[in-house]
C-alpha cells in the first residue's frame, strides 16, 4: 500500500472516530481520555479494563459504544456463582426429528464481539480464568473442538476499586491480558450539572451506528500499517526498561519505590496504543507524544509499588509520572529524522 494511500485513509479513519465521539457524546458527559483510550484498544485488538466507583456510567459508556459499531453485544454480570460454562457455553443433549440423541454446543456470551464483563472481581478465580484464556487465545475450547471466536472480539470488564467484601481481585499475571487500565473518574462541576439536565430533560436517543464488523477489521489492518520511527521504539523501550528496580537505567524513584516492573508486552501495548493515536487523529507516524499519552493506562497495572511508596503517599500514577520525566528522549537527528508532535 502507497503512502499516499495511507495517508488518504487515514484522514478519513480521524473522521470516522469524531463521527463516532460525536454519537457518544450524545449519552456520555465529559469522559474524553476514557473515551479515547476504548477507541484506541479497539482498533489495536486489545482488551480493556474500566476502574471506577459506582455510579460514573461505565456500563452506560460501554453499552453505548456496542449501541454504535454494527457487531454482537453481550453484557455479563459477574456474581460469586458464575460458572465457567455461563460465560463459555456449554454441550446439552439433543433430540432431532428422528429421534437421534447427540450432544450439541451453546455457545455462551463470550461469543459476541463486544463483550461486557460487569464487575470481574466479583467472581472466583475459576471463572475469572475462563473469560481471560478466551481473551487471550481467541477461541473457546470444549471437549475435543475448539471454537473460534467472532471478529473483531473486544472484551471492556469493569471493576469497582472501593467494595472489598466478597471480591476476588485479578492476580497480576493475568491483569496483564488487559491493554489498558483505565480508570475513571468523577465529573467536573459542569460535566454533572449536564447529567442532570440531560436526565431531566427525559428525551430518548436514538443513536446511529458508524461502523460495521468488516470495517472495525480493515482498520485495525491500517492501524498496525502506522509507521513508527526507531527513535520512537528507542524511547519505548527506554520507557519500559526504567520501570525495572533491578535495571541498570532505572532511575532513583523506581529503585526507591517499585516492587517490580513491566515486561515487554508494555512495550508492545504502548507501540500498538500509540500507532492507534496516531491514525485516530489522521497522523501517517506516531509521536513519543502518542507514547507518553498510553503511558499510564498501559502501564497503570504492570508496576507494583512498595510500602516505601505507600508511606510516603505516592500513587503508581505518581511514580509513572516521574519516570516520563526522569527518561531521556533520543535525538531523532540520530536516527534521521526529526521528532514529530502532537
Amino acid at each position: 500500500m502507497s503512502n499516499d494511500r495511507i495517508s488518504e485513509y487515514l484522514a478519513q479513519f480521524s473522521q470516522t472516530r469524531t463521527q463516532m465521539i460525536d454519537q457518544l457524546r450524545r449519552v456520555v458527559v465529559g469522559q474524553t481520555e476514557v473515551i479515547d483510550q476504548i477507541l484506541a484498544a479497539i482498533f489495536t485488538k486489545g482488551h480493556c479494563l474500566l476502574v471506577g466507583v459506582p455510579g460514573l456510567a461505565k456500563t452506560l459508556m460501554v453499552r453505548s459504544m456496542a449501541q454504535i459499531l454494527d457487531v454482537s453485544f453481550k453484557r455479563v454480570q459477574f456474581t460469586p456463582d458464575l460458572m465457567p460454562s455461563d460465560i463459555t457455553g456449554t454441550m446439552i443433549l439433543d433430540e432431532n426429528d428422528q429421534g437421534k440423541r447427540d450432544f450439541r454446543f451453546v455457545k455462551g456470551p463470550i461469543f459476541a464481539s463486544v463483550v461486557l464483563a460487569d464487575e470481574i472481581n466479583r467472581t472466583p478465580p475459576k471463572t475469572q480464568a475462563a473469560l481471560l484464556q478466551a481473551m487471550e487465545e481467541r477461541n473457546v475450547t470444549v471437549g475435543q473442538d475448539t471454537h473460534p471466536l467472532p471478529e473483531p472480539f473486544f472484551v471492556i470488564a469493569t471493576q469497582n476499586p472501593i467494595e472489598q467484601e466478597g471480591t476476588y481481585p485479578l492476580p497480576e499475571a493475568q491483569l496483564d491480558r488487559f491493554m489498558f487500565n483505565i480508570k475513571v473518574e468523577y465529573p467536573s462541576l459542569d460535566e454533572e450539572k449536564r447529567i442532570y439536565m440531560m436526565i431531566a430533560k427525559n428525551e430518548p436517543v436514538e443513536l446511529t451506528k458508524v461502523l460495521s464488523g468488516k470495517a472495525i477489521v480493515n482498520l485495525q489492518k491500517l492501524v498496525r500499517s502506522v509507521p513508527i520511527g526507531d527513535f520512537v521504539v528507542d524511547f519505548v523501550a527506554r520507557l519500559v526498561r526504567a520501570t525495572r528496580p533491578k535495571d541498570p537505567s532505572a532511575p532513583e524513584v523506581v529503585k526507591k519505590l517499585i516492587d517490580w516492573g513491566a515486561g515487554p508486552r508494555a512495550g508492545i501495548y504502548l507501540i500498538q496504543a500509540g500507532q492507534a493515536f496516531a491514525a485516530m487523529d489522521g497522523r501517517f507516524s506516531v509521536a513519543i507524544d502518542d507514547i507518553r499519552k498510553a503511558a499510564v493506562p498501559v502501564l497503570r497495572h504492570r508496576i507494583s509499588t512498595n510500602f516505601q511508596a505507600q508511606a510516603e503517599g505516592k500513587s503508581t500514577e505518581d511514580v509513572i509520572g516521574e519516570l516520563l520525566k526522569a527518561v531521556s528522549e533520543p535525538e531523532p537527528a540520530k536516527y534521521g529524522g526529526a521528532r514529530k508532535k502532537t
